[in-house]
């Protein structure tokens, strides 16, 4: 099974309690970072560069890899990594992001033990469940992962 798209999982621990980066779209609802891996590029290059074009993250680097992911949408197969960024970030911030014509995304952190309130595509609701069920594995837990 090959990828076609990346997912770089930006994660934190606040007061205990692990969050997910997360954005919304001003068209398409709330959203993680993801986008297209070019021809020839490796997955690893396309989340730092999916990253830094959603996001404004440009120091950051790929830490553990968390597999590939069928989303089950649109025959897309997501390759998910946890991401680090070099420096702590904010609480919320927003992004003028060059694609689709140039969009304002306004991110925020998204608690892992919190229900998703409406306007969450399916997609994204179904890839925070792959990551919120991954992290309760043990194998989370081996790779020292949050």
């Amino acid at each position: 099974m090959t990828p076609n798209k990346v997912c770089p999982v930006v994660m934190r621990c606040q007061d205990g309690l692990a969050e997910i980066l997360a954005f919304r779209h001003p068209k398409a609802g709330f959203q993680l970072i993801k986008g297209t891996i070019e021809p020839g590029e490796a997955p690893e290059i396309a989340a730092l560069r999916e990253l830094a074009e959603e996001s404004g993250i440009n120091d950051a680097v790929v830490g553990r890899e968390l597999g590939l992911w069928l989303s089950g949408h649109e025959g897309q197969v997501w390759w998910m990594a946890v991401v680090e960024p070099a420096a702590p970030l904010p609480d919320t911030w927003s992004h003028h992001a060059p694609d689709d014509g140039g969009m304002e995304l306004f991110f925020f952190w998204q608690p892992l033990h919190v229900s998703l309130g409406p306007g969450w595509h399916p997609v994204f609701e179904r890839a925070i469940a792959f990551v919120s069920k991954l992290r309760s594995s043990n194998e989370w837990r081996r790779k020292s992962l949050l």
